[in-house]
């Protein structure tokens, strides 16, 4: 198995394999040279080839455009794409009961399967609406498990003291 490009620099070659010559400078989680190239910077080729087309862009539409309307299918099909995109996401029309509290979710997902039933949904769509329930039933959870443990902090911070005497009391109590 050869290594990757990150380790080459912690790696000798010797007799056609490959093995370490020293611990690898590099951090866990960490690739490549860590003072190369900043991530998102362009290949100069790449640059190059936008600068090439951004020059050129109107005569290259003007040329798909006449092959489009010459009849040449790929030109219509890339021209229809530009005009007309094909539409991935639309809102859903679906009424979902109010959830208070998580039991409320059990009333959303019955919903959502009546929906399907019906014809209304796809099981996409209602893979997705189940996915918004999820959430938003963790975040009642969250909310409500956030208020219990203020009110306790609240309750706790509240409460006097007790003298040491009386925890020693109360221990020889027991």
């Amino acid at each position: 198995m050869r290594p990757r490009a990150a380790e080459f620099a912690c790696l000798q070659k010797k007799t056609g394999k490959y093995r370490r010559s020293q611990p690898c400078n590099f951090k866990k989680g960490q690739s490549g040279n860590p003072a190369g190239r900043p991530r998102g910077a362009l290949n100069r080729a790449t640059v190059l080839a936008q600068e090439l087309l951004s020059a050129r862009v109107e005569s290259i539409a003007g040329k798909l455009i006449e092959l489009a309307e010459g009849g040449d299918m790929r030109a219509i099909r890339v021209c229809m794409d530009r005009l007309a995109p094909v539409i991935k996401h639309q809102p859903i029309a679906v009424e979902l009961p109010p959830i208070e509290k998580p039991a409320d979710s059990v009333e959303a997902a019955a919903s959502i399967a009546a929906a399907v039933a019906a014809g209304e949904l796809t099981a996409t769509e209602a893979a997705e609406l189940a996915k918004v329930v999820e959430v938003y039933v963790a975040a009642v959870n969250s909310k409500g498990f956030d208020e219990r443990l203020t009110k306790l902090e609240n309750e706790i911070s509240a409460a006097p003291a007790m003298p040491p005497h009386a925890t020693a009391c109360a221990d020889a109590a027991v």
